[in-house]
């Protein structure tokens, strides 16, 4: 099980990349989030892609990808992620897609009315990524039996309904939205149902128990739906809980390894909180660039005290992968901040209590970094001292080729 233990964007697509170049996986599993993830594989001759929705594996042939029921599944987004991959070799990707019939469907209502709410917020803007996917968890859960479904799909005329009630509800809420009408939607989703394999729960058991099976996660522990820093936050559960249920649903709870990733310095993608911010350091992440609805990559130094909330909130981690290693080689002056000036240590609340986190929030915003004397001599040591848990996957490059597996190796067979 794969989740990053920041706010995104740590290199969890290049770590499935790896596991999946490096053992025989027979499925990747994508357990929370949807179309808004981004996880960037770059090849060895080159060749680039930002998966959304297909598991981050999907370049190495033979591994297929499931989309459980804790995924907003997005066709139209799907349909041209599926496009890209076959302009860069890789033309059977829904070949070899499962999606459960009880995931939610996103649609371009949803989409529309998030990107309405969030230009509404003015100069409060929460980063959304624009893409709805909130927006068809909130439905989801105020209209839990009238929601549309992946399984819809399948039926033209009750999906109408559906998409019809939704565009209706969400209208009559917002005013009129940028998003085209039912009739022009529902040729795509049926076709969509026609073209991809639609299953139900019991389907994944059979996948766990037919090979290898690596947990995708999308996000970032520190945005967790719960434990994040309200209201800078996603409509998802980030930690291992999603995979954790699917597992146990299966009859192998607790078979799976943990593996937590991070970079060495820490990131985000939009406002919110970043204590070790610092607009000095000369850094760029190509695949990050700032847009029209996240806004401004950010880039701070490694902040062990957000970290270390992080594996608490997440109930630990059996081993970490830290990337941009050639960050470091490259000489930079990056610290490690062990504490704030207003604290030492983020303690998690339970889950529910959004004040609570808001609390936090504030306190966040108003903190400040206070760093160990120099950059670490070596960076894995000086991770692991800081976190109390192994380092056991290095990156040095975003290629599989530039992976370095460290002496306390994943022995335990992933599911």
């Amino acid at each position: 099980m794969v989740v990053d233990l920041g706010y995104g964007d740590a290199g969890k697509g290049t770590v499935v990349d790896w596991l999946c170049a490096t053992r025989p996986v027979h499925t990747v599993v994508r357990f929370n989030g949807g179309a808004q993830a981004a996880h960037n594989v770059v090849l060895r001759d080159g060749r680039h892609h930002t998966f959304a929705q297909f598991g981050a594996g999907t370049f190495r042939p033979g591994v297929r990808t499931h989309l459980s029921r804790h995924v907003v599944v997005d066709p139209l987004a799907l349909a041209a992620e599926a496009d890209h991959l076959a302009e860069v070799g890789v033309p059977d990707a829904l070949d070899r897609l499962t999606v459960d019939g009880e995931a939610l469907l996103g649609t371009p209502y949803h989409r529309a009315a998030n990107r309405a709410r969030e230009l509404a917020r003015g100069a409060d803007r929460h980063g959304s990524c624009g893409l709805g996917v909130g927006e068809a968890v909130a439905y989801g859960l105020t209209h839990p039996d009238e929601a549309p479904r992946v399984a819809d799909c399948r039926n033209p005329v009750l999906l109408r309904q559906r998409l019809t009630a939704l565009r209706d509800r969400l209208t009559a809420e917002l005013g009129p939205l940028d998003a085209p009408p039912v009739a022009d939607c529902l040729p795509a989703f049926t076709a969509f149902a026609d073209r991809v394999a639609i299953v139900d729960r019991s389907y994944l058991a059979g996948a766990l128990r037919a090979g290898t099976c690596v947990f995708e996660g999308a996000q970032g522990v520190l945005l967790d739906e719960w434990h994040g820093f309200h209201p800078y936050t996603t409509w998802s559960t980030t930690t291992f809980a999603n995979a954790e249920t699917l597992l146990a649903e299966a009859g192998l709870a607790g078979q799976a390894e943990r593996l937590g990733v991070l970079r060495t310095v820490t990131t985000r993608h939009g406002p919110g909180p970043l204590v070790t911010e610092d607009p000095t350091l000369p850094l760029a992440d190509p695949h990050n660039p700032t847009n029209p609805w996240q806004g401004r990559f950010r880039f701070g130094h490694f902040d062990a005290v957000a970290h270390r909330y992080a594996l608490a909130v997440a109930g630990g981690v059996d081993g970490l992968a830290l990337t941009h290693l050639d960050l470091a080689d490259r000489g930079l002056d990056l610290r490690i901040c062990q504490r704030y000036d207003t604290l030492d240590e983020l303690t998690p609340g339970p889950p529910g209590d959004l004040d609570r986190q808001a609390a936090v929030t504030a306190r966040l915003l108003a903190a400040r970094p206070v760093y160990d004397a120099g950059p670490p001599v070596d960076w894995p040591d000086a991770v692991t001292a800081a976190l109390g848990v192994p380092v056991v996957l290095t990156s040095h490059s975003p290629t599989a080729e530039g992976k370095v597996e460290w002496a306390r190796t994943l022995s335990t067979p992933l599911v």
